[in-house]
């Protein structure tokens, strides 16, 4: 059911960007040239290519526990996924039986910023369940979280603060039996690896699920504090979100150390900030549910994500801010050649900062397909995100 679940919820993403993509050009900003470079990132996809425990998942997020994102090489670095698979890639019996699960969510610990599997650990809850248990007063029975990025908040006491999306099984045999029931701050004491127990704050937000045209909060953070390694600091921290079925970017701001206030937030305007997130305006269109906005030298800031949330091409923007505005968009990696069969997608690429090295940029993205459990039986183990990086050229 889980593996169906997580197929209905790409196809609604796909139905939603079918037939209201935009053109790919956009009004061009002047902003002194980026030069640069993309290649594969084969040591980073081979630490995520397993077939025992952990050996797939999607929505990955990095988030350094000590909240710098300018590097993390002391660091240990959390990952956190959605839907994931558990047990022995491979195993012939479908989802459920014993030697091969689905369940919703599970981390990843990784000491340093490098793709070393002797550094990493992968885990997930008791009893090979989710590590992410959803527990505020509108949780029903069976809702369980889909995670979206996450951030360590130095105003916040280094308080770890994580987006869990709380969806709901309606089991109503439609095609989409789900539901998404509400947008939740998941917070954590500083310095912690014991991600079972949290405090949990439901945001005041209209669930996508209610209203098409509602902003989706959680698709990306970026700091912009002095702790944080933010090479202009303001002491805001910028929470993008996805508003309605032409992905419109959205961005919100708060002071540090206020995320779990949601009266102190701001919505980004055409030329200004305003409190009214009726207001906000779109800072680009087509962007994927899962993305990243970073600083990349000189002044500038890369959007990254993919087109129209599943579509082959994975796109940057750059732009003088974290809000932009953001130029013309290019096209920067084509996965085209990894849809080796018709209902195999990519989706949610975005970039883990913490993760590159000085002058470059990593960048995941996942790969899945429309028939998961055919899929799942001809290449067991193909359901982990790949990687590339953007090398740019600064002489």
């Amino acid at each position: 059911m889980m593996m169906k679940q997580i197929a209905s919820y790409c196809v609604l993403i796909a139905l939603a960007a079918a037939g209201v993509l935009t053109s790919c050009q956009q009004k061009k900003e002047e902003l002194h040239e980026v030069t640069y470079t993309v290649q594969a990132a084969p040591e980073w996809t081979a630490l995520f290519t397993r077939s025992r425990g952990w050996f797939g998942a999607d929505g990955i997020y990095s988030i350094p526990l000590k909240g710098n994102d300018a590097g993390a090489s002391g660091d240990t670095v959390l990952f956190v996924f959605s839907d994931t698979m558990f047990g022995e890639a491979g195993d012939p019996r479908q989802s459920g039986a014993p030697g091969m699960a689905m369940i919703n969510n599970s981390v990843m610990l990784l000491r340093g910023n490098e793709p070393r599997e002797d550094h990493a650990t992968f885990i997930v809850g008791d009893d090979t369940s989710s590590v992410f248990l959803p527990s505020t007063p509108r949780t029903q029975p069976g809702d369980y979280y889909w995670l979206g990025d996450g951030v360590v908040d130095h105003e916040a006491g280094d308080s770890l603060y994580i987006f869990g999306y709380l969806i709901h099984n309606t089991n109503d045999g439609s095609k989409f039996p789900f539901r998404q029931v509400g947008t939740t701050l998941l917070i954590y004491p500083p310095h912690t690896t014991d991600l079972t127990k949290s405090r949990q704050v439901d945001l005041p937000l209209v669930s996508p699920s209610d209203d098409p045209a509602a902003t989706a909060f959680g698709a990306g953070i970026y700091a912009n504090t002095r702790e944080s390694g933010a090479p202009d600091p303001d002491g805001y921290l910028y929470i993008y979100g996805v508003r309605g079925p032409t992905k419109e970017l959205i961005a919100a701001r708060t002071p540090a150390g206020t995320l779990a206030t949601f009266s102190s937030w701001e919505f980004r305007t055409s030329d200004g900030w305003t409190k009214d997130l009726k207001a906000a305006a779109a800072l680009a269109d087509s962007v994927s549910n899962e993305m990243s906005v970073s600083a990349i030298g000189n002044g500038q800031y890369a959007l990254i994500y993919q087109l129209g949330g599943i579509f082959s091409e994975i796109c940057m923007q750059i732009g003088p801010s974290p809000v932009g505005p953001f130029e013309r968009r290019q096209v920067i990696w084509n996965t085209s050649s990894e849809l080796t069969e018709k209902d195999i997608y990519t989706y949610n690429a975005k970039a883990h900062p913490a993760l590159s090295k000085p002058g470059e940029l990593l960048i995941s993205y996942n790969i899945n397909s429309f028939n998961f459990l055919e899929q799942l039986k001809k290449t067991p183990n193909f359901y982990h995100p790949r990687f590339i990086k953007v090398i740019f050229d600064r002489k």
